[in-house]
């Protein structure tokens, strides 16, 4: 019986085995205002708790890790007996010196988000996206709170106590999605030969998709440059 289920195991494994899709993102410009600024309310009077702020050396730097790149809809390998190989993501977004951290997540289809609160005062973590509305309420530090997310969709998520406080989680169809890192690169892996639709997303600049092929063998590459210029007469297609 236990060859049998680690033979099992195996062809599974061998199921999901593909080609990696390599790729950078190319972005030349700041495009993201962020909102450092927060009010003192009654939920920290007598507590001091710095803001954090980023540096900004390389704001180019901040753009290129901001984008999240995932295959949409649901290529083969990724159902049917091989999906409980791939667990789903349990990641966390902490509440600490009064940021959300990290402030964008890519996560697939039925993960599970934890909030833990790491300030000596309260916050509150909500969301009225149309792919997954909730309110966790106000609770102080050590406490958490969790949501699971069933359905893919861009979840824009904020603080009721504090208006600089804000947070996204894009949640892909299927594994196959990532997010760019400073320089730009990304790799989707382990991706079965195929035609697929691959998208690049960014808060500000808006959705971007473009086509790429993937034979038996060898890694593909695709890049993407953001904005698009209007020259070439392609806009972002807007995520809602």
């Amino acid at each position: 019986m236990w060859s049998k289920l680690v033979g099992s195991s195996l062809l599974g494994v061998a199921l999901l085995a593909g080609a990696d899709i390599r790729g950078t993102i190319t972005i030349d410009r700041k495009l993201t205002h962020r909102n450092v600024t927060a009010s003192a309310g009654i939920y920290q009077r007598g507590i001091s708790v710095p803001l954090e702020t980023e540096a900004d050396d390389d704001p180019v730097a901040f753009e290129r890790s901001h984008v999240a790149v995932y295959i949409e809809g649901n290529p083969s390998g990724s159902g049917g007996a091989s999906q409980p190989l791939i667990p789903p993501a349990q990641p966390a977004i902490e509440q600490r010196d009064r940021r959300f951290f990290p402030d964008l997540i890519v996560i697939p289809a039925g993960s599970t988000v934890s909030f833990p609160n790491f300030d000596p005062i309260f916050h509150n973590v909500f969301s009225l996206s149309k792919a997954k509305s909730f309110d966790l309420g106000n609770y102080p530090k050590g406490q958490t709170r969790t949501v699971s997310f069933a359905a893919p969709g861009v979840i824009a998520v904020y603080c009721h106590l504090h208006s600089n406080m804000s947070a996204t989680i894009m949640v892909t169809p299927n594994r196959w999605a990532t997010r760019a890192d400073v320089t730009g690169a990304f790799t989707l892996k382990d991706v079965p030969a195929g035609t697929y639709t691959v998208v690049a997303w960014h808060k500000a600049a808006g959705t971007f998709r473009r086509t790429i092929t993937i034979g038996e063998s060898g890694d593909a590459q695709l890049n993407f440059t953001l904005p698009f210029l209007e020259a070439f007469g392609t806009k972002p297609i807007a995520h809602r």
